[in-house]
């Protein structure tokens, strides 16, 4: 009973994840939105909101890069609903403990703890869905949950409209927690049961590196996601800095760019889905993708004295090349065995927010030689290369039995 594979795509644990994804998002990208006004709000110049923004935002993926690996193991060890429930909970209890901060450095220590927690939902929600769900519909199902999840940061936006910025903070806290009450009506996955007291080695992290053409498997699945976080961590997050570089005249909402990006690539997320059924392929879908995200790159560099609209458009654009992100983490999970699954599909999302920090920081050392649009542009350059050749490397997952085990 436990792994009903006639389950439709829209059944309670589909719907129970979505809604999860949907709360992890809002948390996830509440700073981006509320960056500005919160630490003027604590006396920061505009200099330092800038430098102090970037080091806060890099903490948060740090903590989602040491949480994704803490709640993969765990989520491979002692079940998909533990991480639920977990990680739901430390997040909640961080966000609101980030509405009475009173200087930076406690910002960066709650956002830190939140990445923490924020690292489990996505990885454990994607994999309890790819085994309940029958492998003609995994896609679609796990599109749902991503589609869903990510117009979080839509009432993100609308919310820091209304709202004092440490009310937000409190409302991503209280969400959490009603989340909570919900997870008790889903169920454990069957093909987790099924392996529960078998012996075999499970949520083995080091299992990525021992061997050759799993840790090939590990770091291509890493590397098609690069662009995500690219266009949202650096294009869309800075799009305030870029406005004022391509000598936009009004002052450009990174908040109204973050939440125009986010529902474009909700939008995106429910179509690749449907497409990759369409097609019977991942990989086409994902080449289709990355095709819209370079255009949308390109349209963005080509921006000199442009208006605050243009601007927006562009980064709905960036947002919607961008939507492939419920199908790579698909793939993420369709690539391992069951007894690592959600190691990798936590561990890999991860990895990729992980990566903002790195390309942070190769976007700053370049900016002194090259001025803020081109190292911007080199930026771009690089990751869409590596991310590219990744993705003609990695192998087809469309359809695979997921009931197999890593030895």
């Amino acid at each position: 009973m436990h792994e009903n594979k006639s389950l439709s795509i829209v059944s309670i644990p589909v719907i129970v994840a979505a809604l999860g994804y949907f709360v992890d998002i809002y948390d996830l990208l509440l700073f981006s939105i509320v960056r500005v006004k919160s630490l003027k709000s604590l006396g920061l110049t505009d200099e330092l909101i800038s430098s102090d923004g970037m080091r806060i935002i890099s903490v948060q993926m740090w903590g989602l890069l040491i949480g994704g690996i803490i709640w993969g193991m765990l989520g491979d060890k002692k079940g998909r609903l533990s991480v639920l429930f977990g990680s739901i909970l430390l997040y909640s209890i961080a966000n609101i403990a980030n509405g009475f901060v009173v200087n930076v450095d406690q910002y960066a220590i709650c956002r830190f703890i939140a990445g923490i927690g924020l690292a489990g939902e996505l990885g454990a929600g994607i994999t309890l869905v790819s085994e309940l769900i029958s492998k003609e519909k995994r896609g679609m199902a796990t599109s749902v949950v991503a589609g869903v999840g990510l117009m979080g940061a839509v009432l993100a936006y609308f919310i820091s409209q209304s709202f004092d910025w440490r009310i937000c903070y409190y409302i991503g806290g209280g969400l959490g927690l009603v989340l909570l009450a919900l997870r008790i009506s889903v169920y454990e996955s069957g093909m987790f049961k099924n392996i529960q007291h078998a012996e075999v080695s499970k949520g083995n992290f080091l299992m990525f590196f021992t061997n050759g053409q799993r840790f090939k498997k590990y770091l291509l699945a890493i590397l098609i996601g690069l662009p995500t976080w690219y266009v949202i961590g650096i294009l869309v997050t800075f799009s305030k800095e870029f406005g004022k570089a391509f000598g936009i005249a009004e002052d450009i909402n990174p908040g109204k760019a973050v939440m125009l990006s986010y529902v474009a690539i909700s939008i995106a997320d429910l179509a690749i889905g449907f497409l990759s059924q369409a097609l019977k392929s991942r990989k086409k879908a994902l080449y289709i993708f990355y095709a819209i995200t370079i255009v949308g790159i390109v349209l963005y560099f080509r921006q000199d004295g442009g208006s605050a609209t243009r601007m927006y458009a562009i980064c709905a654009l960036v947002g919607f090349g961008t939507g492939f992100w419920a199908i790579f983490v698909t793939m993420a999970a369709e690539h391992f065995g069951t007894n690592l699954r959600a190691t990798a599909a936590t561990t890999v999302p991860n990895m990729v927010r992980g990566s903002l920090p790195i390309m942070v920081w190769g976007f700053k050392i370049l900016q002194p030689g090259y001025g803020y649009i081109n190292a911007g542009i080199i930026t771009g350059v690089i990751v869409m290369i590596i991310s590219s050749i990744a993705a003609v490397m990695t192998e087809e997952t469309f359809g695979k039995d997921l009931n197999f085990l890593e030895h």
